[in-house]
């Protein structure tokens, strides 16, 4: 598939791989992309028979791992307070061994991120920081002493190595067919991901975290799409023609609209982490709609009088 033809060199395609996972977003260019940011780590892995993904986390992503019994494992950046580090390049790692069905398996097994409480001692991996050889012969180690690594089918099997190498990022012209259309729109496919990863939150705080994807005021997505805007429409104005510079100024106006959006809801991530899982308070129902009177009967005719 595309994400190993992305991760995978030559010299690796003869050596046998835990499949790729199952959902529709393996196809997509961004999921492909934070795949090959993450390949230093997964491609070892895999080749241990591990499956991996990639899932978001509170405010970063992060590598899961299913394990042959049921459990799996979270390979996380710093999350709280995330890092300003790309994907895939963090000031360390922490991996955590979980099981759904029993919480008091959880472990903590490799925590190389720096510490940040002066009161708690560091753990002896932080000197390795985001180093992922360190990380994944941590990994393997834990797994062996749990029997817990998966048998490999291939007997050339090599060692479990960190040195994935990393092919540059796809060119937009490959999100582009032969007639020049787009063949994905690849932009609109992360903002649907993240859509769709709001509607599976299960807390408010990941929602809040979300939200901050989209409203932080200096790399959140309207700041970006303001900057899109405005270079659009310097675009517009090499063209020095009275339309071109027409439309610059319509651009530029969107501009400002999108940033004032973004000031306008620049405390919706605080209030929406302020907001608890408790259903409202119940209003009261509004009083029943008042019947119409029935119309008045009609007049009785008025006896004839009588004359003498």
């Amino acid at each position: 598939m595309a994400a190993d033809a992305a991760s995978s060199p030559d010299t690796h395609r003869a050596v046998w791989l835990a499949p790729l996972p199952d959902h529709r977003n393996v196809d997509t260019p961004w999921w492909q992309e934070l795949w090959r940011r993450h390949a230093h780590i997964t491609t070892p892995l895999r080749q241990r028979g591990l499956e991996c993904d990639i899932e978001f986390g509170h405010s970063a992503y992060l590598v899961r791992v299913a394990l042959p019994d049921e459990s799996y494992l979270i390979i996380s950046p710093p999350q709280e307070p995330p890092s300003d580090r790309p994907p895939g390049d963090p000031d360390g790692w922490t991996v955590t061994h979980q099981h759904p069905g029993d919480h008091a398996l959880f472990e903590v097994l490799y925590d190389s991120v720096p510490s940040t409480d002066p009161g708690v001692p560091e753990r002896p991996e932080a000197c390795n920081a985001g180093s992922a050889s360190h990380l994944v012969e941590a990994i393997e180690t834990r797994l062996t002493q749990l029997g817990l690594l998966p048998a490999v089918p291939s007997p050339s099997r090599k060692p479990l190595m960190s040195t994935a190498p990393q092919p540059p990022a796809p060119e937009p012209a490959d999100y582009f067919d032969a007639a020049g259309r787009p063949a994905t729109y690849v932009y609109g496919d992360a903002l649907l991901a993240l859509t769709d990863q709001l509607n599976a939150t299960e807390s408010y705080a990941e929602a809040a975290a979300l939200l901050r994807q989209v409203l932080e005021p200096t790399d959140g997505l309207l700041e970006r799409l303001g900057d899109f805007f405005e270079a659009a429409g310097e675009k517009a104005k090499e063209a020095e023609q009275d339309d071109g510079f027409d439309l610059s100024y319509d651009l530029a106006e969107a501009a400002a609209e999108i940033r004032n959006l973004g000031e306008t809801l620049h405390v919706a991530e605080d209030r929406m982490r302020a907001l608890t899982a408790q259903p409202p308070a119940r209003r009261p129902s509004a009083a029943p709609p008042r019947t119409p009177g029935l119309p008045p009967p009609p007049a009785r005719p008025a006896k004839p009088r009588h004359t003498r």
